[in-house]
């Protein structure tokens, strides 16, 4: 591609993208490549699905409107989550506290002063009832952002359905449950890699049977993207994962067509609105053509990249919090002109605490005045055929597969996890932005550049520091007063499957139905299958 001679007038030497695409002073058809609508775009609803997986989109219905929530106990949560419904919120979001996504009760000594902070706390199925108090789990769709655990918290939501009268069959929502992307950017595994496949192959197999409506699995590009990656980097490290997924559902006997219409994606929203618009466009078509062309699919839904969207929390700033709102804007502006199925808007004060009900307002409003009011919703993909979207579409997708090339020559995603390439990947990545931050070729307003003297004073949410000491009473008073005999014989069970090859989710559910806790059924898991250390390179 030519790119025009920069001459003094412009601002910069070169314009480029997150990813390093370069900019031209303006895409035309000289420095562009001829689009070929069949091939490369098609109708919105058709293979390759560039356009979007609905013919008509959101002219049919809105993309679903979550809030991401959940903080200190059951009960806080649940009354935060019938505001949000009440304002308008079309499906629940839960945040877990980190000692249940990493499979520690409340009263383990190591989840001490982390019980209810960066989420809700939830060792038991009674919590999860209270979680969901009053909150018909038939009408809503409800996410749950947990991945080394997430078999345990399904299980105790399909426990709370069944006892308001509610089949498996007639519930939807998602678990993350993508175990991969904790190896590379998050942390929060228990296992090692391969029993924790088998768990997500486990969940694959089991609700195709039982809980049919109900997505699997939300491969998550989100932490790559908010560990320092790329806008080519999430989009090949997020597929590689969903590769990899794919392969051991296969290998573990499941047909392709029998699980890939349920899983689904999980993107992260950034600010350069260009190439967030196109890296959606790239990865939905990318992956149709993968499930085409190495998977063999045949069922059309197993080639569309269904996928749910989060503003980016790592460009809030702690400065001048009220300007979040900008950035979100674009970034949710983004994630509709590039077709998301759900999307979650970041509070302006995220940055400095869990969200304030004024601040979750806020957010949510401005999906609904997108929706509503911007007029982006009302005819499909409008950008389409523009020079400089179809370019960096098909340049995002031509990195992202360079970059499946070379982990497909490591020996796949597992290997290239192991060795730590991916991770370095995105330690570059991210360094390079962290320099260009201090040398202020990248401006962050009101960070490096348009700061203030003085900060105003931003109301924050606080935690009682108390309802960690009520949430430790509650389990312990739980332990003494079930039938622990039947509890223990259901963790028995479990154990001695786990050593042998059945499909652990019926275990783990009698377990649960049993009043065994979160850590209790990990512990149990940890006997068998050990914990996971990250090898130490110098």
């Amino acid at each position: 591609m030519e790119t025009k001679t920069t001459t003094k007038s412009e601002r910069r030497v070169s314009f480029q993208t997150s990813s390093g695409i370069e900019l031209p002073n303006d895409f035309n058809s000289s420095n562009t490549e001829t689009v070929d609508y069949e091939r490369d775009m098609g109708a919105p609803g058709e293979f390759p699905y560039t356009r979007g997986v609905r013919r008509n989109m959101y002219r049919g219905k809105f993309w679903t409107m979550r809030q991401y929530a959940g903080y200190a106990t059951a009960e806080e949560s649940n009354r935060r989550y019938k505001y949000l419904l009440a304002h308008g919120t079309t499906g629940l979001s839960v945040a877990f506290d980190l000692p249940t996504q990493i499979g520690l009760d409340s009263d383990d000594p190591l989840a001490a002063g982390e019980v209810g902070k960066v989420g809700v706390a939830i060792d038991s199925l009674e919590d999860m009832e209270r979680l969901f108090d009053g909150i018909p789990l038939d009408s809503v769709s409800t996410s749950m952002t947990i991945n080394a655990t997430a078999s345990t918290l399904l299980c105790f939501y399909i426990a709370v359905a069944r006892k308001q009268g509610i089949s498996p069959d007639k519930l939807q929502g998602t678990i993350q449950n993508d175990i991969l992307k904790e190896y590379i950017a998050r942390g929060t595994y228990i296992y090692p890699p391969a029993p924790s496949l088998r768990l997500v192959t486990d969940t694959f197999a089991f609700c195709a049977a039982e809980v049919p409506a109900w997505n699997t699995i939300s491969i998550s590009g989100y932490h790559i993207r908010e560990a320092g990656s790329t806008a080519v980097q999430e989009v090949a490290f997020t597929l590689a994962d969903a590769i990899a997924y794919v392969e051991a559902a296969i290998n573990a006997g499941l047909k392709v067509d029998d699980f890939a219409p349920r899983l689904s994606f999980f993107f992260n929203a950034h600010n350069n609105l260009l190439e967030e618009i196109a890296k959606f466009r790239a990865a939905r078509r990318l992956w149709a053509r993968i499930m085409r062309e190495r998977f063999h699919a045949q069922d059309p839904r197993s080639l569309m990249l269904r996928f749910h969207t989060q503003t980016a929390g790592s460009t809030l700033t702690a400065q001048q919090p009220e300007v979040n709102v900008v950035r979100t804007t674009i970034q949710a502006l983004a994630a509709v002109l590039g077709g998301t199925q759900s999307l979650h808007t970041n509070s302006m004060d995220e940055a400095l605490a869990l969200p304030t009900e004024n601040s979750a307002r806020v957010a949510l409003r401005t999906q609904q005045v997108l929706a509503h009011e911007s007029g982006v919703a009302d005819t499909v993909d409008p950008l389409a055929g523009s020079y400089a979207v179809e370019h960096l579409t098909n340049e995002i997708e031509e990195r992202a597969v360079a970059y499946i090339e070379k982990i497909d020559a490591l020996g796949g995603m597992l290997r290239a996890i192991e060795t730590g390439y991916v991770q370095r990947e995105i330690q570059e990545a991210a360094y390079n932005y962290q320099r260009a931050v201090e040398t202020k070729d990248a401006v962050v307003v009101g960070v490096n550049r348009f700061q203030l003297e003085e900060e105003t004073q931003q109301a924050i949410l606080r935690i009682d520091p108390q309802l960690e000491a009520q949430q430790i009473e509650r389990v312990r008073a739980l332990r003494e007063r079930r039938d622990n005999e039947q509890t223990q014989g259901a963790l028995d069970e479990l154990e001695e499957a786990a050593r042998g090859t059945e499909n652990l989710l019926p275990r783990i559910l009698s377990c649960v139905e049993a009043s065994a806790t979160v850590g209790e059924i990990s512990n149990r898991l940890r006997r068998v299958w050990g914990e996971y250390r990250e090898a130490v390179t110098v």
